[in-house]
């Protein structure tokens, strides 16, 4: 279904200024559902940063270069592992048992299925990035493929049930695995082996934990049974493994041109300036699918939904993105050394490309929700002839070159998903631009005075000194000009933040 026949809810609905969850009963449930992964998300990302930290000084950019390249193929094949069935069993609330024990089959037949792949592609593309010693890595790393699908059903319906609490829990889990065996292996000296083996422990755990959870039957798979359900699978599948491909082409552009020092340090660049985005945007967006099912045929809820999820992802995510954008030439050569400087100016390019991916995220979720996968799988299907013609040209200019090729080409995928989205849910770009507003009001006055502060001042002090203050003061304008210049919308939000009831410590560690 393309174009699902509008049903609006009454004004007062959509007007109590509140998280947007229809009927109001479910108003809490979001907001506690997303307090429970932002503290299990963020605890174990402070394990998460450390580590990656404790890495760069242990390992080479060389070593997370040849990981880079056999993580590529790895993100090529992971989403054909899946083959859409966990977004399948999400949005069509109907299917019988039998049904799901059929996709249940059927997910773990392409995991497998998909690894094998993988270990016949495994040479081929060592060869086209000239580096022998891949092909091993690249085989190793793909055993991830083989445990995500036997959890696409189980997951599936975790989230269908909304049981984000355990899911949250149960991916903290994979970050703390994968940073405590990544560290020990990397001071045991095991080199890029080290970075290997932390991935892939982290999804063999985060697996067995789905699994203990939530088990579900087997049954011999029936074409006629399960076609229109792989049918949409197959949509979500295009449109994600073309998404995976273009976010990768830009590795594959700088390991393939530039060489893997390069790609160590464009990688490195990209993982740092995303990971505001994947931290913050990833606890709405793992958690709205479910949600927007229920009310996918809700035009008003739909609006609510994105107005308010859109201007409290932008107020989460611009300063941590454009903050770093201000101090990555001051933060990178104290914080990591001096042989990570040449990802300073891609990472102030790509930071700045981050924040405003972070709130063009939920556009195709919404799409998807009110049926429109077909027409989010022609939109990233067009970025893979976009964005590598963008990448190869910027990369004539280097790993920055090749940054600023989301800066020009990206913009185009996302008109469209705008223009759809907007006009399907039949919200004016005025209502959409009011929402990210406050963010950048607060960001351009955390600009100004982050530079002004720079060349006056503390342009004489210790490095250190000049770091803790941009950062400091950088956060302090940023809070007092939305307060200032959006003191209604910014009150209503801290409201939302106190009546969210925290998770109990004693639950939280069972």
């Amino acid at each position: 279904m393309d174009n699902p026949k509008p049903v609006e809810t009454p004004k007062e609905q959509t007007d109590t200024g509140d998280l947007p969850v229809v009927p109001a009963a479910k108003q809490a449930s979001l907001a506690e559902n997303l307090a429970w992964r932002a503290l299990a998300n963020w605890s174990s990302q402070l394990i998460s940063w450390a580590a990656l930290l404790v890495a760069a000084r242990l390992l080479s950019p060389a070593d997370f270069g040849l990981v880079g390249m056999s993580v590529l193929l790895y993100w090529y094949l992971r989403y054909l592992g899946d083959f859409g069935i966990m977004a399948t069993v999400i949005r069509h609330r109907d299917l019988s048992p039998e049904t799901l024990a059929q996709l249940n089959t059927m997910g773990v037949v392409f995991g497998t299925g998909t690894f094998v792949l993988a270990c016949l592609l495994a040479w081929p593309a060592a060869l086209f990035f000239k580096t022998p010693r891949m092909a091993s890595v690249a085989v190793v790393t793909c055993i991830a493929l083989i445990p995500l699908g036997f959890r696409s059903v189980p997951e599936g319906l975790m989230n269908r049930e909304m049981r984000f609490k355990s899911l949250s829990l149960f991916d903290a889990l994979g970050v703390i695995v994968s940073a405590v065996v990544t560290v020990l292996l990397a001071w045991l000296g095991f080199h890029y082996w080290a970075l290997v083996l932390g991935n892939l422990l982290s999804e063999i755990s985060r697996c067995t934990a789905v699994l203990r959870m939530r088990r579900y039957r087997f049954a011999w798979p029936h074409m006629a049974a399960i076609r229109e359900p792989l049918t949409f699978g197959r949509r979500v599948l295009l449109a994600s493994f073309a998404w995976s491909t273009y976010n990768t082409l830009d590795n594959v552009t700088a390991g393939r041109v530039l060489g893997e020092s390069a790609l160590g340090l464009y990688g490195m660049a990209w993982n740092l300036a995303n990971m505001p985005l994947e931290k913050i945007v990833s606890l709405v967006t793992t958690l709205v699918p479910a949600y927007f099912s229920r009310v996918q045929t809700d035009m008003a809820a739909l609006r609510h939904y994105l107005r308010v999820l859109t201007e409290a992802i932008a107020l989460a995510t611009f300063p941590a993105t454009i903050g770093l954008a201000l101090v990555a030439r001051d933060a990178v050569p104290l914080v990591m050394g001096p042989k990570w400087n040449g990802m300073i100016a891609p990472l102030e390019v790509l930071s700045v490309y981050a924040a405003f991916r972070s709130i063009v995220a939920l556009l195709s979720k919404v799409s998807t929700a009110v049926g429109n996968a077909r027409f989010v799988m022609r939109v990233e299907v067009s970025g893979l002839v976009l964005m590598p013609i963008a990448f190869y040209i910027g990369s004539h200019w280097g790993i920055t070159g090749i940054a600023f090729g989301w800066v020009f080409g990206y913009p185009i995928i996302a008109l469209a998903h705008y223009r759809k989205t907007l006009k399907t849910i039949e919200m004016g770009v005025g209502d959409y631009v009011r929402a990210v507003r406050p963010a950048l009001d607060g960001s351009a006055a955390m600009a100004l005075a982050v530079t002004v502060l720079r060349w006056t001042a503390l342009s004489r002090h210790s490095p250190w000194l000049r770091l803790i203050a941009e950062i400091s003061s950088g956060a302090a304008v940023y809070i007092i000009a939305v307060m200032l210049l959006h003191r209604e919308r910014a009150m209503h939000f801290l409201s939302i933040v106190k009546r969210i009831r925290p998770p109990k410590l004693a639950e939280a560690g069972a």
